[in-house]
């Protein structure tokens, strides 16, 4: 990974770490935690591919494990954020641009839902049946619930700015398209359903057409006064 990328990346674990501890900790929602770190670790697997997910991931899960007041074994959590950064990386589309907000809400679901199973289901193996008592069909839900809430405010602007970080030329917006048509990967999602892109273009033949009709008068008139 580039410099740039781990030190952004670090940046934003260690923020999402401390907020998710001193402040959604703390208030003792019913259910799940709105798990902060989870969405830091999609957001930039979109936008940095399956390695750079599965590799945040395992840094942030491992990170949390240590963090207090952790009461599982370490490592736990590391192999979930692990797998789900892995899996979100191999969705990242071709281009660096999402249409619609559908696809990564859908992730966010997916991976909300699969991080709690995952996690219940390595505490099973070593003997944690902590998920048991609490009642994992109440766990599911509010995870997907917090994390669905919680994502339009967090993912599409760290996406935007890992790709204005990485200086990547899809962060900038197309000054040949107007103000508004950005093609960033967040752009869809933020803007999605605004149709902004189109007007633009359609904005631009009219123009077009107008200089083309400008030009035909001309040579007309120019043809009369000979």
């Amino acid at each position: 990974m580039r410099i740039n990328r781990i030190l952004l990346s670090a940046a934003l674990v260690i923020v999402a770490l401390v907020l998710q501890v001193s402040v959604l900790a703390r208030l003792h929602l019913p259910g799940a935690v709105p798990d902060l770190m989870l969405l830091v670790v999609l957001a930039l697997a979109f936008v940095y591919g399956h390695v750079g997910g599965a590799l945040i991931g395992f840094f942030a899960g491992l990170l949390t494990d240590l963090a207090p007041p952790a009461d599982h074994a370490a490592g736990r959590y590391a192999l979930v954020l692990c797998v789900i950064g892995y899996l979100a990386g191999l969705v990242k589309p071709e281009k660096g641009q999402m249409r619609s907000a559908l696809a990564p809400m859908l992730a966010v679901l997916c991976a909300a839902l699969g991080s709690t199973l995952l996690y219940a289901g390595v505490g099973a193996l070593v003997g944690d049946t902590a998920a048991r008592h609490v009642g994992l069909g109440g766990l599911l839900f509010t995870a997907a619930v917090y994390d669905l809430l919680l994502a339009p405010f967090t993912v599409p602007w760290i996406m935007a700015l890992a790709r204005k970080a990485d200086n990547d030329p899809l962060a900038e917006p197309h000054k040949s398209k107007g103000p508004g048509a950005g093609s960033d990967v967040a752009a869809g999602w933020i803007s999605s359903g605004t149709g902004l892109s189109i007007g633009g273009q359609r904005g631009g033949l009219r123009v077009r057409a107008a200089r083309n009709r400008a030009a035909k008068a001309g040579r007309i008139k120019g043809v009369k006064r000979l």
